[in-house]
């Protein structure tokens, strides 16, 4: 299992936001050059983090892009779910939870609890958790 390059590139504007100053603000080419993401895939996250209300955009010489909560507020799980929708490891996990072994699907609890145990570590860590193991 992978996350898409989109929900990665999404994660690494985030951290890049995440170090900045609570007034700062970064442009778009800006997060692009040093986070390495290509500049016309970036306005797509940009986009769509920002109808999720986890960034604000301004236009402007003063314009940028900025967190819409301090990074405490803001967890991984945010993110992803902003760009690739609900994780789902298997169909049977998802909510319609097909399966045509129904209930009697050994896998279907491993799968369950595999994927609850990953969406809570991703719904506890924050961006300010993910910044403050990186200086350690």
């Amino acid at each position: 299992m992978q996350i898409t390059r989109q929900a990665d590139y999404a994660l690494r504007a985030m951290v890049y936001l995440a170090r900045l100053s609570p007034n700062q603000r970064a442009s778009t080419s800006q997060i692009a050059e040093e986070q390495h993401i290509p500049p016309s895939f970036l306005a797509k996250i940009i986009s769509q983090l920002s109808i999720a209300g986890l960034i604000h955009t301004s236009r402007g010489a003063r314009g940028g892009v900025t967190l819409a909560r301090p990074p405490e507020e803001i967890t991984v799980l945010d993110v992803v779910e902003a760009i690739d929708g609900p994780i789902a490891l298997n169909e049977c996990t998802s909510p319609s939870g097909v399966c045509m072994f129904g209930e009697d699907c050994p896998m279907k609890p491993i799968w369950c609890d595999t994927q609850k145990e990953l969406i809570d570590r991703l719904r506890r860590t924050t961006f300010a958790q993910a910044l403050a193991t990186q200086t350690r």
